[in-house]
């Protein structure tokens, strides 16, 4: 059997509980193409309790694994920029690797006065707790085919082999499994052959799609024995959490005027 998925530490500052319950209720949007962001909301729920949150889908363009990249930018940046016209927004959270791949650049430059937090493959944390120096990313056809992903593991993983597998089967299936249904473990097995075969199978998996945290237990009932599975839920409700808290102090200096008077009754603006 599998190990159970191991938290990540990206590094950033995190928030403590105190900050983040101190905060005035902020709003924060989490945004995917599907329900599998429901995985990061619920961690970023825990750091975060007294949040309002906004969890927006584009169930109409799922999935986003095989859409062109121009495509998921100009989506992505007009259903953002919709909720943020509505809604004074603390954060938000592109819950879907597939898009913060692609979208990110586009999203900061529109929204400057927002901290936005995207979801990338773990790819650093991966290459330094794998033990036999085989890493492996599972992730949806577009995450392993894009540049961002390929830099990662040039940046952080050259001492490592790094095997990638793309399937937009388990995407569907975690959905499936959302909505109740039965996932088949021979199917998994099917979708996983080309590292079940392997002589020396990756020993580290990286869940490159917020999808497939909803999938754990069935993987690890799949991968050999002793496999590490890595997840960035963890990391990425820290990262949100600490940014509000940030923002919220900001704001509340932002307001803050300090006001004197002198003796001929003119008022200095600090």
């Amino acid at each position: 059997m599998a190990i159970a998925r191991q938290d990540v530490n990206i590094s950033s500052p995190e928030a403590t509980t105190s900050d983040a319950q101190s905060t005035a209720n902020p709003t924060v949007l989490v945004f995917d193409s599907g329900v599998g962001g429901l995985s990061i909301y619920r961690e970023i729920r825990e750091k975060l309790p007294d949040a309002h949150y906004i969890y927006v889908f584009d169930n109409e363009a799922f999935p986003y694994g095989e859409k062109p990249q121009e495509f998921i930018i100009e989506r992505v940046v007009r259903i953002v920029s919709a909720v943020a016209q509505q809604h004074e927004l603390a954060a938000i959270v592109i819950a879907c690797n597939t898009a913060s791949t692609v979208s990110l650049p586009a999203l900061r430059a529109k929204f400057t006065d927002i901290p936005i937090v995207g979801v990338v493959p773990a790819i650093k944390p991966a290459a330094k707790l794998t033990c036999n120096g085989v890493v492996g990313l599972l992730a949806t056809r577009a995450t392993v085919k894009r540049p961002y992903t390929h830099e990662l593991i040039e940046r952080f993983a050259t001492e490592c082999k790094v095997h990638l597998l793309g399937s937009a089967e388990l995407v569907e299936l975690a959905e499936k499994k959302l909505h109740g249904e039965k996932v088949s473990c021979d199917e998994l097995r099917r979708i996983l052959a080309p590292w079940l075969k392997m002589k020396e199978p990756p020993d580290t998996v990286v869940l490159g799609c917020t999808h497939f945290p909803l999938l754990e237990e069935e993987l690890l009932s799949v991968l050999p024995d002793g496999t590490r599975i890595i997840d960035s839920g963890g990391a990425i409700a820290r990262r949100t959490a600490w940014l509000v808290v940030i923002k919220i102090k900001s704001e509340v200096q932002k307001k803050l005027v300090l006001l004197t008077v002198l003796k001929k009754m003119s008022i200095v603006n600090y």
